[in-house]
Formats: structure tokens, sequence, C-alpha cells
């Protein structure tokens, strides 16, 4: 039988990160010992208070539908969390919570990208940003992100890229893959540019406690621009929840009902117990967030010093996030060769930058959620396969 796939699948990418971690597993199943370096999941338990608050919840019998936004409990609890971490007012109205945070990405995009519409997304970058304006029929607009700033994007590359036909704006910050921010300064020139325009900005927000040197400012906060602002974060990174699948956007109340509608025919709802275990993260004690982003920054020290001691290597230390996206055009080898190079001969599995993008060519990028023994014996396999 001949059957045929709807054209727009072609428009579909992929996370690579997935691909590789399949490669990596094939791999330890014929008796290699593989160090994973590729995968953006911290390498904590998720804290025994949370676990707990699920698993009473289930024992309580919480364990049917809600409503398509989240428990009004939650959303209570989400919205207080951004009015604090923001400093501007957030109502619970304003939010939805969704399994994971790729579905606000995908709600977003899917509600304001209309076909032909423009989309100016940072590249390298998460790659779900440019399938996701693909899938829609918008046109996917790349924005630098530049190793000379400290991988931010600079304001003026955004002024030249904007046209008539731009209808959003998707800023990450701190960025996956790099670890670099957009900070208070850059963030305030591009409110400035993008003020009298009628743009939309998906500002992902997903590691914005994760920062190293200074503090998150939120475009949100600016005068004007929290109405038009789909602020996306979750509990996966800083909780280590990543198997939990829990997520928010928080939004306009016109926007929001929405986005819930979108979820009403796509997920229903939100895992019922984990929206419990997740009032517990978000109002129970943050020590454990503390200790973990302790714990991130010695790593990231020890991963930037190992890489710059590589023969070919040049690595900027990244000021947020869990990653560290080194310069290799000096090695001689293209990215992908590289990446697949250290996998296949060094038994060290990473990303190649291109799986982010053409401006990632050159690139690698290493995640340092795994442990200080592990990451200095990756520099060891990676500088005798060099």
């Amino acid at each position: 039988m001949n059957f045929r796939y709807a054209k727009r699948m072609a428009n579909l990418g992929t996370e690579t990160a997935f691909e590789v971690l399949a490669k990596a597993k094939k791999l330890e199943a014929e008796g290699k010992h593989i160090i994973h370096l590729e995968i953006g999941e911290p390498d904590f338990p998720t804290p025994d208070n949370i676990c707990d608050a699920a698993i009473k919840s289930i024992k309580a019998g919480d364990t049917h539908y809600t409503p398509s936004n989240g428990i009004i409990e939650l959303r209570t609890s989400i919205a207080k969390y951004m009015s604090r971490t923001r400093g501007i007012e957030f109502h619970p109205d304003e939010v939805v919570v969704t399994p994971g945070g790729k579905p606000i990405m995908f709600y977003a995009i899917i509600a304001l990208i209309d076909e032909g519409d423009e989309v100016i997304y940072p590249n390298p970058g998460f790659p779900i940003y440019e399938s996701m304006i693909k899938f829609m029929g918008g046109i996917p607009v790349p924005i630098k992100l530049r190793e000379e700033k400290g991988f931010a994007f600079d304001p003026e590359d955004l002024k030249k890229l904007i046209t008539p036909k731009t209808k959003m704006l998707i800023m990450n910050t701190p960025q996956n893959p790099t670890g670099g921010i957009l900070t208070k300064e850059d963030i305030l020139k591009i409110g400035e540019i993008l003020k009298d325009k009628d743009i939309w900005v998906l500002s992902d927000e997903i590691y914005s406690r994760l920062i190293f040197r200074g503090e998150h400012f939120s475009i949100a906060t600016i005068p004007g621009f929290k109405d038009r602002t789909i602020l996306l974060d979750g509990f996966s990174k800083y909780y280590a929840m990543t198997g939990w699948r829990a997520g928010f956007g928080v939004m306009s109340k016109e926007l929001a009902p929405m986005i819930s509608r979108l979820m009403t025919n796509s997920n229903s709802c939100t895992n019922t117990f984990v929206q419990k275990g997740c009032i517990e993260a978000l109002e129970g004690p943050q020590d454990s967030v503390d200790k973990m982003r302790a714990e991130f920054l010695a790593r990231r020290d020890i991963i930037v010093d190992g890489l710059n001691s590589i023969k070919g290597f040049s690595c900027i230390v990244p000021d947020g996030a869990f990653y560290v996206f080194p310069n290799i055009t000096k090695t001689g080898y293209k990215s992908r060769d590289l990446n697949d190079h250290l996998l296949y001969k060094g038994n060290v599995a990473a990303l190649s930058g291109t799986a982010f993008g053409e401006y990632g060519e050159g690139y690698l990028r290493f995640s340092y959620a795994n442990s200080r023994e592990n990451i200095k014996e990756a520099i060891k396999r990676i500088k005798e396969v060099i």
C-alpha cells in the first residue's frame, strides 16, 4: 500500500541530543564506557520533599483530570513565584501549566504565527524553535549569537532583521547551547527597538535560576512588555524533574485561554500529582537548588580550564545554564566530524554545534551535568584522541 504523509511533517525537525544518546547507549551495550556530556539533564535526584508530596498526592487519590490550564493551587503558587522573581505582578489567570516547557513553545507559535510570518530566533539555539516555526509555515529568521559578545546577539543585528512581516522574537537567557546570557543592558536595548512595533516576544527563561554572574532580567519587566511577552519556565532544570514533565507559561489574560484550549485539544491536562509535587517544589525548601547551582559552578570551572588545555580548543567562560560551547576551528575538524571522532574513538558523547543551527559550525556543546570525576576523565580522553 502507498500511504502518504502530511507534507508538513517534512518541516518538523528533531533534537539531536536524543539521537546521540541512542548512539552512545548502543556503544555501551557493546561494552564501551561512555562519558555522557550530551544531554541537558541535571544528574541530581529530585529532592525528597518533592517526591514525598507527589506520593502523598497519589495516595490521596489525586489521579484524575484537572482543568487544562492547571490546578488553581499551582497556578497561584506560580503567579506568586513569578511576581517575586520578576518584580511585576502576575495573576493565576495568566498562568498555563503544561507537561514540560516545550508545549509552551508549540502552543505560542501555533496560536500566533500564520503562514509567511517571520520569526526571529537565536542561532545557535534550541533546535525546536526553528522546527516549530517551519512546521507552522512561518519563516525562520536566525539572529547570530556572537562569541565576542559572550554568545549574546547584538541588538543592532536585531534592528536589521526586522521587517513588516516580523511577528515574533524568541529570546533565551541563559542560553542553550552556549551558556551565554543577555545582560540587562542588552534587553533594555531590545525593548527600545521593539517598543513601537507589533511583535510578540517568546522569552525562554527555563535556566533563569542558573546564573553565575549578575542577576536574571526579564524583558517582561520593561513597561509595556508584560502583555506582549510569553514567559516560559518550568521545573526540570532547577529541581532535577526532567522526567516529571512539568512546565508553565505566563502570558496575557487574553492569550492564556487560547493556550489552554490547545492543551485541551492535545494533552487534556498536566498530570495531577505531578502538579502537587510542583507546589512543594516552589513553596518548600530551596537549599537543593542552591547546592546544585554551586556544584554546577565548580564543574563549569573544571571543564572550561580542561577544554582550554586541549590543543585547538578555545572556550570562553559561560555565565549561566550548564553548558560550554568551545570553539574548535583550530583543530582542523568540522563540528560533526569531531563530534563523531570523540564518540567513537574517545568514548565521550557531546553534540556538534550544527545541531543548534548553521552558526554552530566550528563549535561543540558539552553539558557539564556530570560528576567532576567524569568531566576530568572526559578531558583526558579528548586530549588522547586530538
